[in-house]
């Protein structure tokens, strides 16, 4: 016996290391299927890789293989951010002169960004937000205002986000003052107002709207970038990114605040609003710092996407686009930003690759989205793969 004991330490090494291969094995093939949806131009290539994408969904939490490989990657936390991190510059890498495929990765990336800031007002402080699109549109507008005066434009989108944030305690009084529905009214007709606002008027460019000044970085404007030394590459890669560190940081705030006194409180005042004040915490603060935090990250969100696209209107504050953000947050599960990125892509890409359901799109979302609060309120992915979310800070709330 006393032979053994020099060996479990090698022993010990040995299983980490190839808990850890297993790990960075799985994170990569995920990544590299979704890698490949977006990049994939036959529609039965596109029905295909879902297929496999829902199987494996569906496995995960009923096969002890897929439970297993779940639990080896919430506890080596670090393998998987760093597999991550290496497998989104690939595929960045891999489709860099690909403009379509860039530019809906980054427009995934925002959405999700923006899904993160209804996470933390809906899902951690109860506060409905159904004008997501109009602090988005809000974003776009103070980029298109303050790109061209010289300012650099990474204070550009601290503005934004502020911007929108300031907005939003417009809008904060009456919803504080009122519960439910009512709330949630509050919301869209906000949305709608801010709509008819821009429509007339002229300073803001009116229907028309406004160009939006492309963003610049330590003096590269990412428009006018076509080539990384010998490679030819989109003026899109460098958008596609910037938009997946921003969720990134996104990602790690909102993790992060979950993880703190901030999360409990928030998760108090939704539970229990009598309770939570009994016990010393004031529900106007915290609902105040969870909207107006939401509402800054969309409006970071939205302004890199008015650079992004180069111009915005009106149309972008629209209740429609509104709902788009709140199915991806139903769909991707309530308190889930991984579930908010797989939402993201089912409900932005998907029916750009399947023309066939591209006029039925708003119905088939709605159906789904039924279907989800009727049979599965936790969200499109199953409860084993949702705790991947916690990975980010090694552990769940």
């Amino acid at each position: 016996m006393a032979d053994l004991a020099p060996s479990l330490p090698a022993d010990t090494a040995r299983t980490g290391g190839l808990a850890r291969l297993a790990v960075a094995a799985t994170v990569a093939l995920l990544f590299a299927g979704g890698g490949f949806l977006l990049h994939a131009e036959q529609q039965g290539q596109v029905i295909a890789l879902l297929a496999a994408f829902i199987a494996v969904f569906a496995l995960a939490e009923k096969v002890p293989v897929g439970r297993r490989i779940v639990g080896l990657c919430r506890a080596h936390p670090g393998t998987v951010n760093l597999t991550a991190a290496l497998s989104i510059l690939a595929i960045a890498a891999a489709l860099r002169e690909e403009h379509y495929t860039l530019l809906m990765m980054a427009t995934v990336a925002l959405f999700a960004t923006a899904a993160a800031g209804l996470t933390l007002q809906m899902a951690f402080a109860g506060v409905p937000n159904f004008a997501g699109a109009a602090f988005f549109a809000v974003g776009a507008y103070v980029a298109a205002l303050l790109g061209h005066t010289g300012i650099p434009h990474l204070l550009v989108l601290l503005i934004a986000g502020l911007a929108a944030a300031v907005l939003g305690l417009v809008l904060l009084l009456p919803v504080l003052r009122t519960r439910g529905h009512y709330a949630a009214l509050v919301t869209i007709a906000f949305g709608l107002l801010l709509r008819a606002f821009l429509e007339v008027n002229d300073v803001l460019g009116g229907p028309q709207g406004m160009k939006v000044k492309s963003f610049s970085l330590f003096g590269l404007d990412f428009s006018r970038l076509t080539e990384i030394g010998p490679y030819d590459v989109s003026f899109y890669l460098p958008y596609a990114l910037a938009s997946c560190a921003l969720f990134a940081l996104a990602f790690f705030l909102v993790r992060r605040l979950e993880t703190s006194f901030v999360g409990v409180a928030l998760d108090a005042v939704r539970s229990d609003e009598v309770a939570a004040s009994v016990f010393g915490l004031s529900i106007a603060r915290w609902k105040a710092t969870a909207f107006l935090l939401g509402n800054a990250m969309i409006g970071v969100a939205g302004a890199l996407y008015g650079m992004m696209n180069g111009f915005v209107n009106p149309n972008s504050a629209n209740f429609g686009d509104s709902l788009i953000m709140l199915s991806i947050l139903v769909l991707g599960g309530l308190g889930n930003l991984w579930g908010a990125v797989v939402a993201a892509v089912v409900i932005l890409v998907i029916p750009e690759k399947l023309q066939a359901i591209q006029e039925f799109r708003l119905v088939i979302f709605a159906l789904l989205v039924i279907s989800i609060l009727r049979f599965r309120p936790s969200g499109l992915m199953p409860r084993a793969v949702r705790d991947f979310s916690a990975l980010v800070t090694g552990g769940a709330k």
